[in-house]
């Protein structure tokens, strides 16, 4: 969770708007992402960083498009399109 509230703190102080503070918060992303030590699961240390006082207080567009990233990561992956067919096959 460090490294998120590190991401965060560097993005409150970024003056970007528009696609120049969503570019800001995705490197910030990837960033904490590849932080991550191990097989650590995304979508649990998304939920960590997402309850910390850092990102219910987000303010900035690029700290507030970053808690947006974040939040993209705790969503389910659809299935994919194989394995639909498949059970749709084997149904």
């Amino acid at each position: 969770m460090a490294a998120a509230l590190r991401i965060l703190q560097g993005l409150e102080r970024s003056p970007a708007t528009g696609d120049e503070a969503e570019g800001m918060a995705r490197l910030g992303f990837l960033e904490w992402m590849f932080a991550l030590e191990g097989d650590s699961a995304v979508p649990e240390h998304a939920r960590v960083a997402l309850h910390s006082d850092a990102a219910r207080a987000a303010e900035s567009a690029a700290a507030r498009a970053f808690v947006g990233f974040l939040r993209q990561a705790t969503w389910p992956l659809p299935p994919a399109p194989v394995r639909q067919r498949r059970r749709r096959a084997l149904n």
